[in-house]
């Protein structure tokens, strides 16, 4: 991940930065906030900055913000009390670390906003030939779209994708492009120029430039606006992009992966994403399948995930015991492998033995997961599931889609966010359907007291 250490490297901020460097960031320096800003925008680009809390960080944010520059910040300091470190989570850092630094505690924070050391765990039959597929049309040109429900690991193959490739050595800059807000992300892809709006004080370098030479990964593609996916659609045919505000294109040298939790075709048929779009980027398509399609993994990303978080912890990595394990195995995993690994996590912090027992495997709610059924049951389930689907014969893929939503917004007492996790869709996508839902006269699920995520 790249580092921007901003303050003056006195002693303690020294040796955070050779720490941060230890854990794998790649550190960049400057002095003061304007000069952290000027380095922003002229590309240098930062996943986090690490901001002496002495210097004015709410005037440090409100300056990117103006300019539609989004990077993390955390502060640090010597000898700083609650009530300073508090001052500085007020003024928008996310996080606070006191000096002298502890290497555990910058690795930990490193790691918080950091996917760059999550290797590929595979062992599953299915999941291994994907892999093969990935290995040999790394080192091509190609643009890739990578497919899969939501928490698969598509970011963790974009990345080693990149680094199977020739553009190892150069940059991976990844664009969430659902999470940023539609009227900031056109600048964030692209940047701007001086006076393009107001608050666009100088000329911004965008990610397509920062990326140059490397490789940028569009997370989450199904969820860009239309003008914008014709904007991208002449950056990939052309291999040259717009500021906004420009008036000369600006030549890039960069490899496209794209990833997606949405069937692309459909939205194509329905008219919300670009058919010709979809085909240039759509060169390769590697469907990484769900957990309960590739069970031979499940143990496997179990006992990376154990190891991990036990030396995150200071606490011994311990075996997963039998029982564990056939629960484990038997668990559906409707949030695939990110739902695995906040299971081991709280399983590592909740174990107390030589083993690490099936109590200690939480689900999201805190509730045990449940035992692995015998034969029979398993059957039983089987006739039941069977059962089910015949119900749905002569309904509509709409009617069906509706339903769907509807019971899992139920299930999930009316959490928006539960719900888009489980279905695999954005929250954005879940909210378009409830207010269709609404306007058509269909009765919504509203969000419990205190769930919260209204639509």
């Amino acid at each position: 991940m790249r580092l921007l250490v901003v303050g003056r490297l006195n002693g303690q901020l020294s040796l955070a930065v050779k720490m941060a460097m230890s854990a794998g960031a790649k550190v960049a320096h400057v002095e003061t906030i304007e000069a952290a800003t000027q380095a922003l925008r002229a590309g240098q680009g930062a996943d986090l900055m690490m901001v002496d809390f002495d210097l004015d960080i709410a005037g440090l944010i409100a300056a990117n913000e103006a300019e539609r520059i989004r990077v993390p910040v955390v502060a640090c300091g010597v000898g700083a009390d609650p009530q300073r470190a508090g001052d500085a989570i007020r003024a928008g850092a996310k996080e606070f670390i006191p000096l002298p630094p502890d290497a555990e505690l910058i690795a930990a924070v490193l790691s918080a906003v950091s996917d760059d050391n999550r290797p590929m765990v595979a062992r599953d039959p299915g999941m291994e030939q994907v892999i093969k597929l990935a290995d040999q049309i790394a080192p091509s040109e190609a643009s890739i779209l990578i497919t899969g429900e939501s928490g698969v690991g598509k970011e963790v193959m974009a990345r080693h994708v990149h680094q199977k490739s020739r553009r190892a050595n150069k940059p991976f800059i990844s664009v969430n492009c659902a999470a940023i807000p539609e009227n900031l992300l056109e600048s964030e892809l692209f940047g701007h120029e001086k006076g393009a709006f107001t608050g666009a004080v100088a000329r911004r370098i965008g990610k397509f430039e920062e990326a140059s030479g490397g490789t940028l990964l569009l997370d989450e593609i199904s969820e860009m606006d239309a003008r914008l996916q014709a904007k991208l659609l002449r950056a990939l045919q052309e291999r040259e992009i717009d500021r906004v505000g420009g008036g000369k294109p600006v030549k890039v040298d960069i490899r496209v992966i794209a990833t997606s939790n949405r069937d692309l075709a459909q939205a194509v048929r329905e008219g919300t994403f670009r058919e010709d779009l979809l085909y240039r980027l759509n060169v390769v398509n590697l469907r990484l399948p769900s957990l309960r399609e590739r069970p031979g993994d499940i143990l496997a990303l179990a006992d990376h995930f154990v190891k991990k978080y036990a030396a995150a912890n200071g606490l011994p990595a311990r075996p997963l015991s039998d029982e564990a394990k056939r629960r484990l195995v038997a668990h559906r995993w409707p949030g695939n492998v990110r739902e695995l690994e906040n299971a081991m996590h709280r399983a590592v912090l909740l174990s107390s033995g030589a083993e690490i027992e099936e109590f200690a495997i939480r689900l999201p709610d805190g509730q045990p997961m449940a035992p692995a059924p015998d034969a029979a049951v398993a059957r039983s389930a089987s006739m039941a599931a069977d059962a089910v689907s015949r119900g749905f014969v002569g309904q509509t893929v709409a009617q069906v889609e509706q339903q769907l939503i509807l019971d899992t917004l139920t299930h999930c007492v009316g959490n928006r966010t539960h719900a888009a996790n489980i279905l695999g869709i954005s929250i954005r996508t879940l909210r378009n359907k409830l207010k269709e839902y609404s306007e058509a006269g269909v009765a919504v699920p509203a969000p419990q007291a205190g769930v919260g995520n209204a639509a």
